[in-house]
């Protein structure tokens, strides 16, 4: 996969990326990532990438010349044929959730729009990005934390990058639920100890245990997400020891 950001503070990036799991993925050569300086996309002498807002009012719009200018610079060939989005990160844009990230995790490129101060002109929005993305309903002051966000979670998802082929399946979201509680030694900590079940090694006691836990955290903190979750008769049978108040392990 190739991802590449469009930014007017392209050196926030690397101390991020550049490290841990999107590190490793990078230098597996499982995803190329890279980090234009939108600037590089002006034909004036200032390198101006905003402006003052049409009809007036407060703070400056980021201006649509330097997007359109540096998405066909970096585009596949029309002929390549490889699947590509355009994301526009903004508050106005659809909320970030596992399953998106998954959708651009089977792309072959996707390019990232940062946008800042008061916004972008809407012909971006309108005419260029193939998708709008926000990352939840509060203000940053600007698009390079949520374009972070999504490389994160984008960038797990590719086979490999976790070093383990089930290493993303039991996280939380991804199959609708929380995920369930963790514990490592000591197996006893000031006097909490972890569940019994997980250290008996009886792995069907485990698996059922942790379904159970996962889906009664999810009702507990999440209780929306069971409504769109896709239960089994297990999943029911177990829900319904949670809501009996059932006793853990």
């Amino acid at each position: 996969m190739r991802i590449d950001v469009l930014s007017t503070f392209p050196e926030v990036f690397e101390p991020v990326l550049g490290v841990s799991i999107v590190k490793r993925a990078r230098e597996a050569g499982l995803v190329s990532l890279g980090v234009h300086d939108l600037r590089g996309f002006t034909d004036d002498r200032h390198r101006t990438t905003d402006d003052c807002p049409f009809g007036g009012g407060p703070g400056m719009v980021m201006k649509a010349e330097p997007f359109f200018r540096g998405v066909e610079a970096l585009r596949c060939p029309a002929e390549a044929g490889c699947r590509e989005e355009v994301v526009l990160l903004c508050p106005q844009g659809e909320r970030f959730e596992q399953g998106t990230a998954r959708e651009l995790a089977g792309k072959d490129h996707l390019i990232l729009l940062c946008g800042h101060y008061e916004g972008v002109d809407e012909r971006v929005r309108e005419h260029l990005a193939t998708r709008a993305i926000s990352v939840g309903d509060y203000v940053l002051t600007g698009g390079e934390l949520p374009a972070m966000v999504v490389v994160d979670a984008v960038v797990r998802l590719l086979p490999g990058a976790l070093g383990a082929e089930e290493g993303a399946a039991g996280d939380s979201f991804a199959e609708g639920l929380l995920e369930y509680p963790q514990y490592t030694r000591p197996a006893e900590f000031r006097g909490w100890k972890a569940p019994e079940v997980l250290l008996s090694g009886h792995h069907e006691q485990i698996r059922r245990w942790r379904r159970k836990e996962s889906l009664r955290r999810t009702k507990r903190l999440r209780p929306e997400l069971l409504e769109g979750a896709e239960l089994t008769e297990e999943d029911r049978e177990l829900l319904g020891e949670v809501e009996e108040g059932g006793a853990r392990g």
